[in-house]
């Protein structure tokens, strides 16, 4: 699956923006004011912190939009802007902890159409962290080096997250489809 951030912004666009000129800024702030929000949901599980991160994280593009460079996809450094946005709200929490390793799973298989609310219920029970992760890692395509480098972690935290909350999941989405089958 790849990333809701994949979008093309005109350089133009980029160099007017750290120029100081706020129509620009305004227009890439729209481009990407619906993708932020969501990985920030996505990772933290409330609407209100979703939103404060969508807005710090893009003071924090404002005020970086000078330093980028342009090796990389814009897209994609926003992208980490609103991640590392996300991650500092997780670790002053100290939510961020270290767990055991285990065995990765097979990924998860994608959910019908029909029951993509039972999956957005049973994503939003995961822990903080975990949903992080396996959000990260299945929607955003982070490895899990890149994953382990975002959190200060290992690389084994990442795959432990993710395996267990891939179990964990898969138990959630299951059960209110087994009530359905059962009513």
């Amino acid at each position: 699956m790849s990333s809701h951030f994949a979008i093309d912004v005109p350089n133009s666009l980029i160099e007017r923006g750290a120029r100081g000129d706020m129509r620009a800024f305004e227009q890439i702030y729209r481009l990407f004011e619906r993708p932020v929000y969501t990985l920030a949901l996505r990772m933290l599980g409330d609407a209100d912190e979703a939103q404060e991160i969508l807005h710090d994280a893009m003071l924090q593009l404002f005020r970086k939009l000078g330093q980028f460079r342009g090796d990389a996809p814009f897209w994609g450094w926003l992208r980490q802007i609103a991640v590392n946005e996300a991650l500092m709200r997780l670790r002053r929490r100290g939510v961020v902890e270290t767990v055991d390793e285990l065995p990765e799973p097979e990924d998860c298989a994608a959910a019908p159409p029909e029951h993509q609310r039972d999956l957005e219920r049973a994503l939003n029970r995961l822990p903080q962290v975990t949903r992080s992760v396996v959000w990260l890692y299945h929607v955003e395509g982070y490895s899990h080096e890149e994953i382990a480098e975002s959190f200060g972690k290992s690389v084994s935290f990442s795959k432990s997250q993710l395996a267990r909350g891939t179990q964990k999941l898969r138990a959630l989405y299951e059960a209110p489809l087994a009530q359905v089958a059962y009513a």
